[in-house]
């Protein structure tokens, strides 16, 4: 009888190696990673232009050089066709903005500004991230940036070392000082969100510490963001928050809640921290319609301004970097000469108000209807596309659903925020890192987001 050969068993020792990588190493294959790494950590560097050209942006360029490097060595396809439509259909407005201006030259900062933010490190993101694992390693820099940073602040509010707020230096501003007083208020709002993606969805195969680490961070950092004492920061990090809430299923989002309320009476009336202040703070929300205080005054007098320029140019604006030269000619009377900075280590000083602090009337005084509605285009078609294919990702048990809660979290975020909020500081290119990272969720081929 002839003997039934049976084929030797396949080797277990080399198989796994062959068909997965390691999650959370790989450093030497993964070091395109490093310039975004420096473009979100380095923003704490503290530096003297407020208006830009710090460490973080000469990162992003390295960024985009590495990116451009690896496009021309490898010969890949760049984006795919609809990536390509969605991320540069802001240079329309932008090149008509800065074509049609009263002074093209001086507008010509403003068209480099804009391509860097909005174009360039967004399409640089989406081109070095190669799987959910490098979307997590440039997220866990935005939580290690806002643990950095809230740290500083609690430590500024308790020793009395923060930004000058009510008479007092307790406001917390990290190491961006009283100049940007929103930056540290930024960091921390992404690095919470961040944080909360992780905890909410885990990666199957992260380390077991991983879970309870990002939910003890993102209840944390509720403290330097409230100490930050910015309202529009607060707005909309809970409308992120119940956005990815609702994202999560009803069940997880009633026992998150359940976890954000009582984190926040601990915090607040356990430990007293600001509470007053706080409440006081948190209750002029409600009364910016019938008793503004003069932030909010110099607010909607230079929304008022905005929209006249808008009326006076409707097409194209005014022009990229043309808002401050047209402010005086449109604002009224009402507006003050700017506003008065102090504390952190700085001295008193005036600074001028040379923006509408809300980015979408910036866009449309400067860049009118045509760059208005370019962009919008481009961030809802992102915002979309992100929501659609982390529902998709949800039905399907997709092992990435944290890298969608995050990107729908953190681009709902800014959506919300630019409300109350343009581009300027050290922080403005995480803006951009902030698109990208949405978009490459939203337009990235399957293989490159499946991948875990």
């Amino acid at each position: 009888m002839a003997a039934v050969l049976t084929p030797p068993a396949p080797s277990t020792a080399a198989g796994p190696r062959a068909v997965s990588r390691p999650p959370w190493g790989g450093w030497r294959s993964r070091w395109p990673l490093l310039p975004l790494v420096a473009t979100v950590l380095l923003p704490a560097l503290p530096h003297g232009a407020s208006g830009g050209g710090g460490p973080a942006d000469v990162a992003s360029g390295v960024a985009v050089l590495v990116c451009v490097g690896r496009l021309l060595y490898l010969r890949r396809r760049p984006l795919s066709a609809t990536a390509a439509l969605v991320l540069g259909l802001p240079v329309v407005g932008f090149a008509l903005a800065t074509v049609t201006a009263a002074d093209p030259a001086a507008a010509l900062p403003g068209l480099v500004r804009y391509l860097q933010v909005f174009v360039l490190v967004p399409i640089a993101v989406c081109l070095l991230l190669r799987d959910a694992h490098g979307f997590r390693i440039v997220a866990g820099s935005l939580v290690v940036l806002a643990v950095v940073q809230g740290v500083t602040g609690v430590h500024q509010y308790v020793t009395g070392t923060g930004a000058s707020y009510m008479g007092e230096d307790i406001r917390a501003v990290g190491t961006f000082g009283p100049s940007d007083i929103m930056g540290m208020a930024t960091v921390v709002a992404y690095g919470l969100l961040a944080a909360a993606a992780c905890a909410l969805r885990t990666p199957r195969n992260a380390p077991a510490w991983l879970r309870p680490c990002a939910a003890v961070l993102a209840v944390a950092l509720i403290v330097p963001l409230t100490l930050s004492f910015s309202r529009g920061v607060w707005i909309a990090t809970a409308a992120a928050v119940l956005v990815v809430l609702a994202l999560t299923g009803r069940r997880q989002a009633l026992t998150s809640l359940a976890v954000l309320g009582a984190a926040g009476v601990v915090v607040v009336g356990g430990f007293g921290i600001g509470s007053e202040t706080i409440a006081d703070r948190a209750a002029s929300v409600t009364r910016v319609t019938s008793t503004p205080d003069r932030s909010v005054s110099d607010r909607y007098a230079m929304w008022s301004a905005a929209g006249a320029m808008w009326r006076e140019r409707p097409a194209a604006g005014v022009g990229l970097k043309g808002f401050p030269a047209h402010r005086d000619g449109h604002a009224s009377i009402g507006l003050s000469s700017g506003s008065d900075t102090a504390g952190a280590g700085q001295e008193f000083r005036r600074q001028a108000l040379l923006s509408p602090h809300n980015m979408y009337l910036l866009v449309l005084s400067e860049q009118g209807l045509i760059g208005l509605t370019a962009l919008l285009g481009s961030w809802a078609a992102i915002l979309a596309g992100a929501v659609r294919r982390l529902c998709v990702a949800r039905s399907r048990g997709h092992v990435a659903v944290d890298c969608g809660l995050a990107a729908v979290a953190l681009m709902t975020w800014q959506s919300v925020n630019f409300l109350y909020a343009d581009i300027g500081g050290p922080t403005t290119v995480l803006s951009g890192v902030v698109l990208g990272l949405a978009a490459w969720w939203a337009l990235s081929g399957p293989d490159r987001v499946s991948a875990a």
